[in-house]
């Protein structure tokens, strides 16, 4: 939790009546191996010498949830289970494969909004501890912005004035982008900017609530700002991977980076950038980021009576565990209510945008993505789409609704009052 831009950190009390000797596995998507085995769990150890603790996973994220899968069946899953947000990690709890920590001690070290993702839709039971959010920008190469005597862009006005010089300057990509993947032009595309669009949680929480529609302007702009992109995305990237779009920035030859504070690392030592967060659409307008719940950990029911397990899980409720994940791997912020010091610089920016902008979540991760056609994948399509030019955003916002209508019951009713009403106007015109 930052405070003015400062950390402060409180000495760690740890009550160690009797020694705990034991083994515990800790399985995870991130390949972080190398701050977990240099520096987290070398710490634990200080407190708990007789507990080995190993960190594992696969050489290809991709392959986790296929692999867990499997491990759960067999029983060889880690004691440890690092979780994702919301529905995925929910499945999992209600077949009885995460353990129940709503009263574990150190729980209470997490704000409400922190426990949600890895609640019960009631929210009477937490069965992942909050571990990191990660929050969305844009990354921007300084040495192209000096060369070109460039501002970092507060408006959306003014970010289209910044690639427009770029793209003048033919000496530059103006955005390192691609849409072969799909998956980051919805990620680092749609829901970067999304929120100053449907206003943060208020947008988020009113398609959930059928307050609002996909088709509504809002949704409609975002796609539409998305498309105002494509002129500056350079030759080939319909063909550009996510890898691609990388080194294109590292390299030197794109000026911007849509992204989100999980590759601050990537190009560390590469190339030297600064960050910005979302434009707004005008000047003086109220401004919104994604700060989204992204990883937490869980306790395998299977061992629940492993006390070396449940140990490291407390232990990870602590300040000490929060400073180290948060500054161990830059643009991992802790969700914790624990203060210290944040030492990256870049991290340390685009964590003070808490202060001054409102925080919401991605839209697709809680209940929208739960039914079939799935919210996210519609995500992916559209937003890739839109990009390439084969949609338009009218036919993308029609798209996704239509999707929801299909299966979402409160989009259903409210599609269902809209047929109602238009039923009546003829009738309310003869009326009159």
């Amino acid at each position: 939790m930052i405070c003015g831009g400062v950390f402060l950190v409180p000495s760690l009390v740890m009550a160690n009546p009797e020694p705990l000797r034991g083994e515990v596995v800790i399985d995870s998507w991130r390949n972080d191996n190398a701050i977990w085995d240099k520096t987290i769990i070398p710490a634990f150890n200080k407190h708990y010498p007789n507990i080995k603790v190993t960190y594992r996973s696969p050489t290809d994220p991709s392959t986790f949830n296929k692999q867990l899968d499997n491990d759960l069946a067999q029983g060889s899953a880690g004691d440890l289970i690092a979780c994702r947000p919301f529905d995925g990690s929910l499945a999992l709890f209600e077949q009885g494969h995460f353990s129940d920590i709503t009263e574990m001690q150190g729980m209470e070290n997490f704000p409400s909004f922190a426990l949600g993702p890895w609640q019960t839709d009631s929210g009477a039971q937490t069965f992942c501890l909050p571990m990191a959010s990660v929050i969305h920008g844009f990354f921007y190469n300084k040495t192209i912005f000096s060369d070109l005597n460039l501002q970092v862009p507060t408006t959306t006005s003014e970010f289209k004035q910044v690639l427009e010089k770029i793209k003048s300057s033919q000496r530059y990509v103006p955005i390192a982008l691609g849409t072969k993947d799909k998956w980051e032009a919805a990620t680092m595309g749609f829901q970067n900017i999304g929120p100053n669009y449907w206003q943060g949680e208020d947008g988020r929480l009113g398609l959930i609530q059928a307050q609002q529609r996909f088709t509504d302007v809002s949704y409609l702009n975002v796609y539409r700002a998305l498309a105002s992109w494509t002129p500056y995305l350079g030759t080939n990237y319909t063909q550009r991977s996510y890898a691609n779009a990388i080194e294109l920035f590292k390299s030197g030859k794109a000026a911007i980076y849509p992204t989100g504070s999980w590759d601050i690392s990537t190009f560390e030592n590469s190339v030297d950038f600064g960050v910005f967060s979302p434009p707004v659409v005008n000047k003086g307008d109220e401004c919104y980021i994604s700060d989204h719940t992204d990883l937490g950990m869980g306790l395998n029911t299977k061992s629940e009576k492993n006390a070396a397990a449940i140990a490291f899980l407390q232990w990870m409720t602590t300040a000490e565990f929060a400073e180290l994940l948060t500054n161990g791997i830059p643009g991992f912020f802790s969700l914790s209510n624990h203060f210290f010091d944040v030492t990256h610089p870049i991290a340390n920016e685009m964590m003070a945008w808490r202060n001054s902008c409102d925080s919401t979540i991605r839209n697709s991760a809680q209940i929208l993505s739960r039914g079939k056609p799935d919210f996210e994948q519609q995500l992916w399509e559209t937003s890739a789409g839109v990009l390439n030019g084969t949609m338009t955003p009218e036919e993308a916002v029609t798209v996704v609704q239509t999707g929801l209508n299909s299966w979402y019951q409160p989009q259903q009713d409210v599609k269902t009052l809209a047929e109602m009403c238009q039923a009546m106007a003829p009738i309310s015109n003869q009326a009159q």
